[in-house]
């Protein structure tokens, strides 16, 4: 799966690791206690940052090839389908209803129908905000300071500090500094 070649999806190893995986996610989704949620993410990422967050009802492939940095937030109903690796920056928000998909199934349907995958890796820079129901498919990397409005497909790679949306995605516009509000919050760690 890792090479980028054509695997076999059915795979009985496959088959008993998405079990496992669902079992975990299954745990997290129903864990309230903010610091047993952390602990099952660590255990079920292959790694996490300072203080990941995700809402119920996240699901995932297998867990172990996401790699999140600091302050990662899932909103709910969140898909990570990791056949390849997945890696989100920090302070990176998904909106509810994000999914990123890093397989894809063979194109000839006989290869499709004994179990052909191809799975590619997914690159999420720091700061970025995929908003509700953004897809990202197999292969694409987003750069840093990148916000993706809703209902986006992103079939290609984005590059740093845009605002892109539509399906297929496209980059509108850079975000500059009319873009401040004056906002003063909270100041983060």
């Amino acid at each position: 799966m890792a090479t980028g070649k054509t695997y076999n999806d059915l795979d009985p190893i496959l088959v008993a690791e998405r079990k496992q995986s669902t079992k975990l996610t299954n745990e997290l989704n129903q864990e309230t206690d903010p610091v047993k949620k952390e602990q099952l993410i660590r255990h079920l990422f292959g790694s996490a940052g300072l203080q990941p967050d995700i809402n119920p009802n996240f699901r995932c492939e297998f867990g172990r090839n996401i790699h999140v940095g600091d302050y990662f937030y899932a909103n709910y109903d969140a898909v990570i389908l990791d056949g390849a690796k997945v890696t989100i920056g920090n302070r990176v928000l998904f909106g509810p209803k994000v999914g990123l998909y890093t397989s894809n199934h063979s194109f000839d349907a006989h290869e499709r129908e004994i179990g052909g995958c191809i799975a590619k890796p997914i690159t999420i820079g720091n700061r970025c905000w995929l908003a509700a129901n953004v897809t990202v498919l197999p292969g694409v990397t987003i750069g840093d300071d990148v916000i993706i409005g809703a209902g986006s497909v992103v079939t290609h790679d984005i590059p740093n500090n845009v605002v892109a949306a539509g399906n297929p995605c496209r980059i509108l516009r850079k975000i500059t500094d009319t873009d401040k509000t004056g906002f003063v919050g909270k100041d983060f760690i």
